[in-house]
């Protein structure tokens, strides 16, 4: 090949490239307003993948009705519940947060009873850090609870008010789970035949992200509604009121490993405590660091297995960076990034090995 057809190739090949990248980047753009829809109808279609094959073992013949069994089993389990969820934590938020601003519930008076029965030069060490004055202390705990009942509720009724956009994306996620679910083996096959790599390690590739994705959905929202679900049975057990709150906010915690549903349920325990109600304060702590902590411990390494498991450290950069950029479906999106990071240099570092050790035994 002389050098006129070598440079005529390269000029080809660096125009494809820069048109390929520029329409990739305008296909983002024009599909920015669903990028929480097409996150998790991927989400869902990995989670019900399973139960899709089973029917199509034994329909092999009927992919559309496989597909769409599937799919009104996702609007049973998932839409329909999420949805219900969502309204009745609406409506618990706006009681909660109108009874704190009523008075009916005194954090305030909740601390002053708890510094009293402390001992006194502890007492003193608390004035002397500013944690003396009772009032300013009720004001800033109502402000803060206030703060995020607040923000709750606006992002609760932003989905009532913007109802239309939300059916236009919950369209948007189930039609393309459908199609995930119907075409998917052959949606890998087709982009496995663009990577360019051997047969063994493509197949090695594309195995290990389905087995990470699978992993980190799993690790991530089943524990969350696992330890949620538990939390808000043993509040409503023990009559403690907002139980369905609380049990969201313990399954959003436990995705952050640092800080876990204890950030709700020690609180709790210790405003039972101190305002008398001894027993339900004692009976929460003991099944918060028995059973709902335990959950994460029991049930991950049964659901993940212990080798796609991520450092809890990575878990939660990931999690809080994914948080700060795509907001709530940053919860998935940061440690599946971080996990798919990880296997990337897992297996360059395996092709990497191997071939220094073909170098050695060809030297």
């Amino acid at each position: 090949m002389d050098k006129q057809t070598t440079s005529k190739k390269r000029v080809e090949w660096g125009f494809m490239i820069a048109l390929l990248v520029i329409i990739s980047l305008a296909f983002a753009v024009l599909i920015e307003p669903f990028f929480g829809a097409i996150v998790w109808g991927v989400v869902v279609a990995v989670l019900f993948r399973p139960v899709h094959d089973r029917l199509l073992s034994r329909f092999p013949d009927r992919a559309n009705l496989c597909a769409v069994i599937t799919l009104v089993l996702i609007l049973l389990l998932v839409v329909v519940p999420t949805i219900l969820l969502g309204m009745a934590l609406a409506q618990e938020a706006a009681s909660l947060y109108t009874r704190i601003e009523n008075g009916d519930i005194d954090f305030g008076a909740a601390f002053a009873a708890f510094e009293n029965s402390l001992p006194s030069w502890m007492q003193a060490q608390l004035a002397a850090y500013g944690y003396g004055d009772v009032a300013s202390i009720r004001a800033e705990i109502e402000q803060s609870i206030s703060a995020i009942l607040e923000f709750l509720l606006a992002q609760l009724l932003s989905v009532g008010q913007g109802a239309f956009q939300f059916m236009l994306g919950l369209g948007v996620m189930l039609y393309l789970t459908f199609f995930l679910l119907r075409d998917g083996r052959g949606l890998t096959e087709r982009i496995g035949e663009m990577i360019p790599l051997d047969e063994t390690k493509r197949d090695i590739l594309l195995e290990r992200f389905l087995v990470v994705i699978r992993a980190t959905i799993k690790g991530s929202l089943i524990i969350a509604i696992i330890q949620g679900g538990l939390g808000g049975l043993i509040f409503w057990a023990l009559d403690i009121r907002g139980a369905l709150l609380w049990a969201v906010l313990m399954g959003v915690f436990s995705l952050i490993p640092a800080i876990g549903t204890g950030f709700v349920w020690i609180p709790v325990a210790l405003y039972l405590v101190v305002t008398g109600a001894v027993w339900q304060g004692i009976v929460l702590i003991l099944c918060g660091v028995f059973l709902i902590s335990m959950v994460d411990n029991v049930v991950r390494p049964i659901l993940v297995g212990r080798d796609t498991r991520m450092p809890d450290y990575v878990v939660l950069i990931s999690t809080l960076g994914g948080l700060q950029l795509f907001g709530i479906n940053g919860i998935v999106i940061g440690p599946l990034v971080a996990a798919l990071f990880i296997a990337i240099w897992s297996i360059f570092s395996e092709m990497h090995q191997v071939n220094g050790n073909r170098e050695k035994l060809s030297g």
